[in-house]
C-alpha cells in the first residue's frame, strides 16, 4: 500500500467542490464532511486513494454525495479531469415533497 496522501482541502479543490482552496478549507472546518465514515473538521486531514468521502449538500436542492477516491490530483483542471479523481459510491435520492 502506498503512503501517498493529499490534504483533504486540496483534493476537494482539485475535484471542483468549490472555486477556491480556502473555501474548501472552510467547508471542511464546519465538520460536516466525513472520510471513511469519520467526521473531520481538519482541512489538513490526509486523504489516500481508496478512501470514501461523504459530502453534505452544499447548496439547496443538492443531495448527499459519497465518493471513493481514485486518484490524488496534481492540479485543478476541467470538470472532466476532476471527475476522474473519484467514483460515485452512492447518491442519496432527493426527497419528494408529499
Amino acid at each position: 500500500m502506498s503512503d501517498a496522501y493529499q490534504r483533504l482541502d486540496q483534493w476537494l479543490y482539485y475535484a471542483r467542490i468549490a472555486k477556491t482552496r480556502p473555501l474548501c478549507a472552510t467547508i471542511v472546518s464546519k465538520g460536516r464532511i466525513r472520510v471513511n465514515r469519520q467526521p473531520t473538521s481538519k482541512p489538513h486531514a490526509k486523504l489516500r486513494i481508496g478512501d470514501v468521502v461523504t459530502l453534505p449538500p452544499l447548496s439547496p436542492g443538492e443531495d448527499v454525495r459519497v465518493w471513493r477516491v481514485l486518484d490524488l490530483g496534481e492540479r485543478r483542471g476541467p470538470a472532466k479531469e476532476a471527475s476522474q479523481l473519484y467514483e460515485i459510491v452512492r447518491e442519496e435520492p432527493k426527497k419528494l415533497a408529499s
